[in-house]
């Protein structure tokens, strides 16, 4: 071994140790080593080296393939020379090459014929095939797993140029892949009948690995598959194999992959698979059959032929392709009332059956039953049963009412429930039987209860009198209260569907029920399940949970901790919180010494869990200010993660800019001198790229900031307002967006007129023009863009705010008038109309009355009804407004200059402006 081998060697020797102090060095050294020419070609002599220790050679591979990943280059020295020696010398196939080695190497291999393969590697798939055919096991054994890493890979990529060389190199060698499945099935067949166990097992490994190989080519190799002749005939002997060979799944695996991607192709196959299927499943043929992947397969395949859209004609059957017509009409022969009838019956008294696993389970650990079944046919059995039920319920409702006379088969009608909707009395069934199957309380009777249970809690929301729910409710309490752990965490179900008004007398019992089995279980679904129940009774029932939640309070801050590496648990519990708040609106402030942190928390991008916390952290933020009774210094104080949160330019922008406009809403003042300039600041960035919504989204911000503090505000956001005036002098073309500008420009000039005037002789300075110059642009373009303005409330504004400029001596504005004037009459039925309704002009503030299916306003919404006391748009009448700006300018000029100022104004809109002016 060469100096640079050993060198090498002992970087890896040190790199496999469990010392930190001599595995770092190590692993630094050999990363930087892996630009080095040469290296490559002594990794490739370690773990080629069998008398090395395996871990060594174990990572020398890693490296090896890594190293392809990251540096691997067509003009590489030691493109494919190694090929060779892992084949034609025999290395690869050497026993002293552990199985997870020889992986690898296929692997690495695989990887670089992702790239090069066929054209710059032409010489690799010869090579294979060739070596696949060897006499010897293990070589053959190698050289199929490579071969199928290749495979694998080639038929992985996408681009159409790289899908036409696979078809090219499937085509040329799906005949000899079909063989050699083929040889190997019958090798492993014949080794089983003759009971050689060890080269059974081997030729399996064989089957398997060709088999893979066949699927790859088989999906992937062909367009249109049922149109290459070789195809369709290798693909029946195929499945004629796996009926026998039914044991190894991957033979199912490769057919649904088949009817997946190529389903008109499969249409041959379509009898075959059916009787194939059904008869493993659900006949006697079947029975003894322990292998449930087998038939969760055997049912999929089921499904899919029963559900795939390309097998149904359409509904105006002359519109029906013919391939659809052929396979509807396999189907409708092999799918006859016997057949249906028996499948029918065996999901619902065989597989609907719990197991003696599922049984011990559900006694050893009923809360992990109550998360989840411990067989993967449950799942599946239902859904089969449901696809099935679906496409053919005229010939398997009478089979199921049958079977429900006889049987009480809970499972299948609650399943079926839609489907049964007209079929089943289940108001008179709950009454007649099913409520007193549930008031039996022995302890073998619990598989009824929690059927029953299960069953009631599917039909609840499709068919059930309102009358029975009350009765409903008192069974609730007693099963709340059952031995059995399984039980009491299925009544959880009901608590999605209730009215309020009915359940509002068992709210107590049945809360505090809930808050015990929450302190009961302890597994992280089963407390995710049953916080979420409780989230929606607090939901529902809103404020009237505030004399109930104590307790909860008190336990979730205990809960919060426990669950610190579990963050999904800790997303409940933000649902809960949110909830919780919005159910105590101003009492939520008793919560803030949990509450704040939490959200601290939940929103520090800094912090890792802040990736499953933000969310549902912002809207309990939200939610938290929104019910804020005043501000804080910690509520204050928790702003600092929002610049992080907008540089994201996340889908939770919109939530967070509702949190800003929370915070002014609760206290513009504190809050703006704190935050408005890192805010501003953030906008800038934000806004330099951003689609129109986003821009609208952030503008309208900027539009409340000014609203509520017109003064402050207008200082704060001085940055912005420049683009906001350039964007209407030039006329911006969307109207939303224009619409905002204008509604920003109209809260300045008409609440803060001195900051318009610097910022008008701002903006001249920097476009070279007067000041009168400059504003008579902007009101023209202000009056010829109106029609961009839809809301009433900015259409108002923008009438008070041009109004505020008279009286005036100045001749722009004069000789502007009567586009003024021309504002107020635009449309004016619609401005009359909402200056004289209510919700437009406010005297005072009036607590409003709701209906029992209203929620109580916010703290929030009640500051906005006291903001809007203060504000023009909803304090000032517009027509009182227009006369006394006309007095005021008429008092100016004077009557006969004022009448000379008329004169400028259409003769129509003076008779308007006349009409509207009417009874002042």
């Amino acid at each position: 071994m060469d100096s640079a081998s050993t060198v090498v060697l002992q970087a890896l020797t040190q790199a496999t140790s469990q010392d930190t102090a001599v595995l770092k060095p190590a692993e630094e050294q050999l990363r930087q080593w892996e630009t080095q020419p040469g290296f490559y070609s002594v990794l490739l002599n370690i773990f080629n080296n069998h008398m090395l220790d395996v871990n060594v050679r174990w990572l020398a591979v890693l490296y090896f393939k890594n190293g392809i990943d990251r540096y691997w280059r067509r003009v590489a020295k030691f493109n494919h020379f190694w090929l060779s020696l892992c084949f034609a010398s025999g290395n690869f196939s050497s026993s002293l090459f552990s199985q997870q080695i020889a992986t690898q190497i296929a692997v690495l291999i695989a990887k670089v014929a992702r790239l090069d393969c066929p054209r710059q590697w032409p010489e690799l798939i010869p090579i294979l095939l060739e070596s696949v055919k060897g006499q010897d096991g293990l070589q053959q054994h190698r050289a199929l797993l490579t071969f199928y890493h290749v495979t694998k890979t080639l038929a992985s990529k996408r681009l159409a140029q790289d899908r036409r060389l696979f078809q090219d190199l499937a085509s040329g060698i799906y005949s000899f892949a079909c063989s050699l499945w083929s040889h190997h099935t019958d090798c492993f067949l014949q080794q089983i009948y003759a009971r050689d166990e060890a080269a059974a097992l081997s030729s399996l490994e064989r089957t398997l690995l060709s088999l893979k190989v066949l699927r790859k080519l088989t999906v992937h190799g062909f367009q249109e598959p049922q149109q290459n002749m070789e195809v369709m005939v290798r693909t029946v002997p195929t499945f004629e194999k796996a009926a026998i060979f039914f044991c190894y799944a991957s033979s199912l695996v490769s057919l649904l992959d088949f009817l997946e991607y190529h389903p008109c192709a499969f249409i041959p196959l379509i009898q075959r698979s059916l009787e194939f299927a059904v008869s493993y499943v659900f006949t006697p043929a079947g029975e003894g059959v322990t292998f449930e992947r087998f038939i969760v397969q055997c049912m999929n395949l089921i499904k899919m032929i029963v559900k795939n859209d390309a097998y149904k004609p359409a509904k105006n059957i002359d519109d029906s392709k013919p391939e659809s017509l052929e396979a509807h009409k396999i189907k409708t022969a092999f799918f006859t009332h016997p057949t249906l009838t028996e499948i029918g019956r065996r999901l619902v008294s065989h597989y609907f059956l719990l197991t003696e696993e599922e049984l011990a389970m559900w006694e050893e650990d009923p809360e992990s039953f109550g998360n989840s079944t411990s067989s993967d046919t449950w799942p599946c059995t239902e859904v089969l049963f449901l696809d099935i039920f679906h496409n053919y319920s005229q010939t398997l409702t009478p089979v199921l009412l049958d079977m429900v006379q006889n049987l009480q088969v809970y499972n299948a009608v609650g399943l079926a429930a839609y489907e049964l909707f007209d079929n089943v009395d289940f108001d008179q069934w709950f009454k007649n039987q099913l409520l007193g199957e549930l008031q039996v309380s022995h302890h073998r009777y619990k598989l009824i209860r929690r059927r029953v249970i299960w069953l009631i809690g599917q039909w609840i929301s499709v068919k059930f009198k309102s009358d029975l729910r009350p009765l409903l409710y008192e069974v609730i309490l007693s099963l709340m209260q059952d031995p059995d752990l399984v039980v009491r965490l299925l009544q959880t179900v009901f608590f999605f569907r209730f009215r309020t008004e009915q359940f509002l007398p068992y709210l107590e019992s049945i809360f505090g029920l809930l808050f015990q089995l929450l302190q009961q279980v302890t597994e992280c679904d089963t407390k995710m399940q049953v916080l979420h129940v409780i989230s929606c009774v607090i939901e529902r029932v809103n404020i009237q949970i505030r004399p109930y939640v104590g307790c909860l309070v008190q336990y979730l801050p205990l809960l919060w901790k426990q669950s610190e590496e579990h963050n999904m648990l800790r997303c409940a519990i933000l649902t809960t919180l949110i909830h919780l708040v919005q159910g105590l609106g101003a009492e939520s402030k008793n919560l803030y010494p949990f509450l704040l942190p939490v959200i601290q928390l939940s929103t520090d991008v800094s912090q890792p869990p802040h990736v499953y916390l933000l969310e549902d952290g912002l809207e309990l933020w939200l939610v938290t200010l929104e019910n804020s009774p005043a501000v804080t210094p910690e509520l204050l104080r928790i702003f600092q993660n929002m610049s992080a949160l907008l540089e994201l330019s996340s889908e939770n922008l919109r939530t967070c800019f509702q949190i800003i406009n929370a915070y002014v809403y609760l206290s513009a003042t504190e809050f703006l001198q704190n935050y408005a300039e890192s805010l501003c600041r953030s906008f800038c960035d934000l806004l330099k790229d951003i689609t129109n919504e986003g821009q609208v989204q952030v503008l309208k911000v900027v539009e409340i900031v000014l609203k509520v503090s017109p003064i402050l505000g207008a200082h704060m956001f001085q940055p912005l307002l420049p683009a906001v005036f350039r964007g209407i002098m030039d006329g911006e073309r969307y109207p939303v967006v224009m619409s905002t500008y204008l509604g920003i420009m109209g809260r300045v000039l008409l609440q803060n007129s001195s900051f318009f005037s610097s910022l008008l002789t701002q903006m001249a300075l920097e476009c070279g023009q007067e000041m009168d110059q400059l504003l008579g642009s902007v009101i023209e373009m202000w009056v010829d863009r109106m029609d961009n303005i839809t809301q009433p409330e900015r259409r108002k504004l923008s009438a008070l705010a041009l109004l505020s400029l008279l009286p005036s001596d100045n001749s722009v504005i004069q000789d502007k008038f009567c586009g003024i004037i021309n504002i107020l009459c635009m449309r004016r039925n619609k401005i009359e109309y909402y200056c004289v309704c209510s919700c437009m002009l406010m005297s005072h503030f009036e607590e409003p009355k709701l209906s029992d299916d209203e929620e109580p306003p916010t703290e929030q919404d009640k500051r906005k009804k006291l903001l809007a006391l203060e504000d023009p748009v909803h304090s000032v009448s517009l027509q009182q407004f227009v006369y006394e700006k006309l007095k005021a300018q008429q008092a100016l000029m004077g009557d006969q200059g004022f009448g000379v100022l008329m004169e400028t104004v259409d003769t129509e809109l003076v008779r308007q402006l006349q009409e509207f002016l009417q009874g002042l």
